[in-house]
């Protein structure tokens, strides 16, 4: 039994092709796109029905409250759906990426990869080991994986993952048995990891002339020579300690960056900021420019006189407009990140295995991607938004519908919880004995006793 949806009559958000009616048709349209992926009706209403549970207010997105928000009276579809069912994560990610493309796509479109951390408890879920992850912001027992996004004036969304499995998990061929994780799947560093993600987009046709990343790609020379053999474009972060090659000698970043003149300084906005524009001095210092070639090095001073560095390739020339611009745009994987988690449950999944990891966050990916495109598609044309405001009228303007806020509009308007009352006592029962017959096995094997 699934979740009715309905929407009330007249409902709609600055205009009819605006509202919710209007997001109803794009989640169908998106569906359709991935629905031939489920051989089988069983699979695919599950498919349909869980991402409907993403999109709601449910608190932990798993299995288990997936399904109750559904109307099911058990889990057992949606565990099928995570574990045997027969569809390819892999197809889904595609149609994903080509959504995206479709409905976000723009010449200037850039490529970021980063990598976020899931804490974790125990030992037994794939990946997971004790490794640094900047969610905790410290080494904690965690499961790793790195994303790409692509990002454009139109909007910005998660079109990949790949999960990160550090070399105790690669080299021991048991424990990745156990965990279902094929037997083709070797050790790769995180750099080699994205590196893997930006060809496979280019390979299916995504328009990105440019790729920014954080230090941890920025200082990995296999990752921009990936870059560089596909003629894209970086504006890559690096530490202050990063030797860069000029045409004379080789020389460390803020060794070159001290001997700046003051007149080299620039201000430009790196992008808007919920507080306004993102106002930095920049400094450009070209390296070299073998075979039209352009290498430089990009520096951003902060009002608190703090640098940072950034390496940069084109293969010709290049404003420091648009440098700038790149540079800016990375944040906008950081801001996939905590949409994810905090919309769609990226983070909150309750599975151990390969496929079922892949599974879930390709769905949760996709769940983000719609709410991306609403959000885009709600937002006025670039030529008709305001600039600052004029007058004082706290009335008189709006600003533009958010993920956040589409979602809670879904969640209120749409998935009103409808079960009831003898419904939600059921499944208080079915967890209440699940998580005693849970507690039994823990005692059976902790205290290694028997229980009748």
């Amino acid at each position: 039994m699934a979740v009715p949806v309905s929407v009330a009559p007249g409902c709609a958000v600055d205009g009819p092709e605006r509202g919710v009616s209007g997001w109803l048709v794009g989640f169908d349209d998106m569906f359709a796109r991935v629905a031939g992926r489920f051989g089988r009706v069983e699979p695919r209403r599950a498919a349909r029905d869980l991402l409907w549970g993403l999109l709601s207010v449910v608190e932990r997105k798993n299995s288990w409250t997936l399904a109750e928000q559904a109307g099911h009276e058990r889990p057992d579809a949606m565990q099928r759906l995570l574990r045997t069912a027969c569809w390819d994560a892999g197809e889904v990610r595609d149609d994903l990426r080509a959504y995206v493309v479709e409905h976000l796509g723009h010449p200037d479109g850039v490529l970021i990869p980063d990598e976020t951390g899931d804490l974790k408890k125990g030992s037994d879920s794939v990946g997971v080991q004790r490794q640094y992850t900047g969610t905790a912001g410290r080494i904690e027992n965690a499961q790793v994986a790195v994303y790409l996004t692509y990002a454009s004036p139109r909007g910005r969304a998660l079109i990949d993952r790949r999960l990160y499995l550090p070399r105790c998990w690669t080299e021991d061929r048991t424990r990745c048995q156990r965990a279902g994780v094929p037997d083709e799947v070797i050790f790769a560093t995180k750099p080699e990891l994205a590196a893997e993600m930006v060809v496979d987009a280019l390979d299916a046709g995504v328009i990105a002339p440019w790729v920014a990343a954080d230090e941890v790609y920025g200082a990995n020379p296999g990752f921009r020579a990936a870059l560089e053999s596909r003629g894209v474009g970086y504006v890559l972060a690096v530490a202050c300690d990063q030797r860069v090659r000029t045409d004379a000698w080789t020389e460390r970043a803020d060794s070159l960056a001290a001997r700046l003149p003051k007149r080299s300084w620039q201000r430009y906005s790196a992008g808007a900021g919920s507080k306004g524009p993102r106002l930095y001095d920049w400094a450009w210092i070209a390296l070299s420019s073998d075979a039209g070639e352009h290498r430089s090095l990009l520096v951003r001073r902060g009002s608190d006189g703090e640098l940072a560095y950034y390496l940069c390739w084109a293969s010709g020339p290049v404003t420091l407009a648009t440098l700038v611009r790149v540079a800016g745009t990375r944040w906008a994987v950081e801001e996939s990140f905590q949409a994810g988690k905090t919309h769609v449950g990226l983070d909150e999944h309750q599975v151990r295995r390969w496929t079922s990891w892949h599974r879930f966050t390709t769905l949760a990916m996709l769940a983000l991607a719609y709410l991306c495109v609403c959000t885009a598609q709600a937002a006025p044309p670039p030529d008709s938004r305001p600039g600052p405001p004029r007058h004082t009228n706290e009335h008189s303007e709006l600003i533009d519908l958010t993920t956040g806020e589409i979602r809670h509009l879904l969640s209120a308007l749409v998935l009103q919880p409808t079960h009831p009352p003898t419904f939600v006592w059921l499944w208080s029962h079915w967890r209440r004995l699940h998580q005693a017959r849970a507690r039994r096995s823990h005692y059976k094997r902790r205290l290694a006793i028997e229980y009748d």
